[in-house]
């Protein structure tokens, strides 16, 4: 298999996200994370734009979704939940498979986190979980929905079993826990990769009890 093959992650936020792209960075592998930065792409038609709404765009217009996105190898949180866009190409299948028909190398993550823990992060986490999710619609969590931190973490199991049902039995995809002692270890096995940093980004504490 290739070493330049693409890595796609299709984690939900507040589920270590942050922690995957930095150890990507740290790895040398050039990953783009949410919303293309001017330091990372010289094409105006790039520059500032998220991430779901490039691959979409490409998606429909040509049928890879990564067709402009040539100089990137590394892919992660793929989401924009705004109130006036909300797109989740992590959740969609046409669209994952697009990726993997046109680019059969591609190696797929999931890395996950306690549902009930990664729901409270979202509740506290500006206006995402008050404002944004809830008003919504997005795949498994319709508007009206996600008010609670108990519907949220259903939600968030939900995609989990989601993408571990559409991957069943693939070689290129890992669901990992991003807090298990051997989740470094893991990661860099299935990526062929030497992880030269590991830890927590962009926390999100627990208000003290």
């Amino acid at each position: 298999m290739s070493q330049t093959f693409k890595i796609v992650n299709l984690g939900l936020p507040k589920t270590g996200t942050t922690t995957l792209t930095r150890a990507l960075r740290r790895a040398k592998v050039r990953t783009v994370d949410w919303r293309i930065h001017r330091r990372q792409s010289s094409d105006p038609q790039l520059v500032g734009k998220h991430l779901g709404t490039v691959l979409y765009r490409d998606y429909f217009d040509h049928g890879d979704p990564l067709r402009r996105l040539s100089g990137f190898r590394g892919f992660n949180e793929l989401s924009q939940a705004g109130l006036h866009t909300s797109l989740w190409p992590q959740t969609d299948w046409g669209l994952l498979d697009a990726i993997q028909r046109h680019h059969p190398d591609t190696r797929f993550l999931l890395n996950m986190r306690d549902p009930a823990a990664t729901a409270a992060s979202i509740m506290r986490w500006g206006n995402m979980g008050a404002l944004r999710l809830p008003n919504t619609n997005i795949p498994g969590l319709p508007k009206g929905y996600g008010h609670s931190e108990a519907e949220l973490a259903r939600w968030i199991l939900g995609h989990y079993m989601f993408c571990e049902r559409v991957f069943a039995g693939s070689s290129n995809f890992l669901a990992f826990d991003i807090d298990a002692p051997d989740a470094r270890e893991s990661l860099a096995r299935f990526l062929d990769l030497d992880l030269p940093w590991w830890g927590i980004a962009n926390q999100n504490p627990a208000p003290p009890a």
